[in-house]
């Protein structure tokens, strides 16, 4: 499949994964691969200090937008500054100044299940509405909270019977169960816990959101080795040489339990695959994002030209 192509079925990919996946990094490779075609990015982050921003060489986001690289855009959403500013766009500006004055600003954004949420995805719909950039990524909440995160439209218009909330409730819920406007990457890695994860929170986005899946991305994956040899000839010390076939026997053996992760998440979640790398570091820095985004743009090439999602 085209990457281009691919980057264009959604105007909002939204990237979730249980915490350590490397959900964030994904995100940013997904953001320098869609920038590197021509496209303009929006990259939205929901929990704060993900590391995003250092992956680019810049310093934490705020609310306002912020350009990390060309043709990639930032900003972090928090509920209470994205409630100040709806109060301010309806004409309730000065309540949303009293509420500031009286610290009631977290009062107001908790005062019912799911409203710290909608209030988040009301403002990502806005500029999803807005074409705000041609592709929008938001790195969504760790899977555990991502289910209840995109639930929030659901679980108000049940709750809420009339109303601006009941309003944005269904407008939200009507971005994210069409498919042109939205769709959800899930992250992994090829371990038995995250995969668990990542199958069950498929199920739960598919059944309880209606929301449509994307391939899955199976992060960290090992470059494959035949094996650490020395080259014929070398002159090795045997306590060297007894360790090289040590770290190439551990090598097989993650490679090993890795591909049984790949193959019995294949089968359980009939969804296409994209297979990342690992990176051997400690910190991501700029060309390390340009490596994932290469290796990604790699993947979704091997993809059937008419994948559909799920």
């Amino acid at each position: 499949m085209d990457p281009r192509t691919f980057c264009a079925q959604s105007r909002l990919i939204v990237v979730a994964g249980k915490g350590g996946v490397g959900k964030t990094t994904v995100t940013a490779a997904m953001a320098r691969m869609a920038a590197g075609l021509g496209l303009s990015v929006l990259i939205v982050e929901v929990e704060g200090k993900t590391g995003l921003a250092a992956a680019f060489g810049a310093e934490d986001l705020e609310y306002d937008e912020r350009e990390l690289a060309p043709g990639i855009r930032a900003r972090s959403l928090t509920p209470d500054v994205a409630l100040l500013e709806y109060l301010d766009e309806h004409g309730l500006g000065r309540i949303s100044k009293r509420l500031v004055k009286a610290g009631l600003v977290e009062v107001v954004s908790t005062a019912a299940p799911g409203i710290k949420d909608i209030l988040i995805l009301g403002k990502v719909k806005q500029l999803e509405r807005a074409g705000a950039a041609d592709l929008i990524l938001l790195d969504a909440p760790a899977a555990g909270h991502a289910v209840s995160f995109l639930m929030s439209p659901r679980g108000l218009r049940e709750i809420i019977r009339g109303g601006p909330l009941r309003s944005q409730s269904e407008e939200v819920l009507d971005m994210l169960t069409d498919p042109a406007r939205c769709r959800v990457m899930l992250v992994t890695l090829a371990e038995e816990t995250p995969v668990n994860e990542v199958v069950e929170t498929a199920f739960a986005l598919e059944d309880r959101v209606g929301v449509d899946l994307g391939p899955v991305v199976v992060n960290g994956l090992y470059p494959v080795l035949d094996g650490l040899e020395t080259a014929p000839g070398t002159d090795v010390a045997p306590d060297l040489a007894a360790a090289l076939a040590a770290a190439g026997q551990f090598r097989a053996r993650r490679q090993e339990l890795q591909q049984a992760q790949v193959a019995r998440l294949a089968a359980d979640l009939p969804l296409p695959q994209l297979h990342l790398p690992t990176l051997f570091s400690v910190d991501l820095v700029p060309r390390h994002i340009d490596e994932l985004a290469s290796a990604l743009a790699a993947a979704i090439e091997a993809l059937p030209a008419r994948t559909e999602v799920a």
